[in-house]
């Protein structure tokens, strides 16, 4: 895995899921509709912060370890991760007390594949 200029690890992309990229042909109405329910979750820095700790773990990361990176309250997190939820971004199971999450990456496929622009040239 190579790196950006910001230390992020980038990630291969990985083509296949229900979209085609933007270049290739538009989105029907349904597609845009419920992509759109998992950009818009990854809009909040919460948000993005939280499923990039689940994708890190390489496995399932329990709601205890995840709560403790942030300074917020419990319930702040627990509506977070409701909202990846149900964007299809991660899945998870309660094991007693704790919910562990994992990513979901036929859903992060998709948009990765979806906004992937093989032949265009930059800042055309």
């Amino acid at each position: 895995m190579s790196k950006s200029e910001s230390g992020l690890k980038l990630l291969p992309v990985v083509e296949q899921g229900c979209c085609a990229p933007l270049v290739a042909e538009p989105l029907t109405s349904e597609q845009s509709v419920d992509l759109a329910k998992a950009f818009k979750a990854l809009g909040d820095p919460v948000r993005l912060r939280l499923l990039s700790l689940i994708t890190s773990a390489q496995g399932e990361s329990c709601v205890c370890d995840l709560t403790a990176a942030f300074d917020l309250t419990g319930p702040t997190i627990s509506h977070h991760l409701k909202v990846l939820r149900e964007a299809g971004l991660v899945g998870s199971e309660r094991r007693g007390t704790w919910v562990y999450y994992w990513p979901r990456t036929e859903t992060l496929s998709q948009l990765s594949g979806l906004l992937s622009a093989p032949g265009l040239v930059p800042g055309s």
